[in-house]
């Protein structure tokens, strides 16, 4: 297995994760039409691009020269001393391989290094990846309603855990 930074080069294989991962991730919760719009809103080649250049880190797992899963977050986010995950996908093939936990500790070690003292990150509300997120110490703190345009929403919790240094 191998663990690496995503960069620029790494973007059509961030896409390919994702586009295969929110089908089954978001099938039984959302219209295809919603999950084709986000897809297209977040996982665009220019969006991707300007979030590696401006705050996000992207932690890529490859297994048998496959890549499978990836992470992304940003240190010290809303200039607080906190970590946000914003993605973390794992293909449909590979969960249960706890790829998913390493993904989430390797974010974990980013945020211990820039001295944040909490993990956050926003879970569909319907998600069961929620309880996955339990298990590895997330709490919910809130609920949030996000409009992302075209008459969508996405309805949120927001898991926090702290971090014991």
């Amino acid at each position: 297995m191998e663990i690496r930074k995503a960069n620029k080069n790494d973007i059509q294989s961030i896409q390919n994760i994702a586009f295969e991962t929110w089908p089954s991730a978001y099938g039984d919760i959302l219209k295809v039409e919603q999950i084709d719009y986000m897809l297209n809103l977040m996982y665009n080649k220019e969006v991707l691009q300007k979030q590696m250049e401006e705050s996000q880190t992207f932690i890529i797992i490859k297994e048998e020269n496959e890549d499978l899963a990836f992470v992304s977050f940003e240190t010290n986010y809303d200039k607080q001393a906190q970590t946000k995950i914003h993605k973390i996908y794992i293909t449909p093939a590979a969960q249960g391989k706890g790829l998913g936990k390493i993904l989430i500790e390797e974010a974990e070690s980013q945020a211990i290094k820039k001295r944040n003292n909490k993990l956050l990150l926003n879970v569909n509300r319907q998600n069961k990846a929620r309880y996955f997120y339990e298990k590895l110490g997330f709490k919910i703190a809130y609920s949030e309603d996000i409009e992302i345009g075209n008459g969508y929403l996405m309805n949120d919790y927001v898991m926090v855990k702290e971090i014991e240094r």
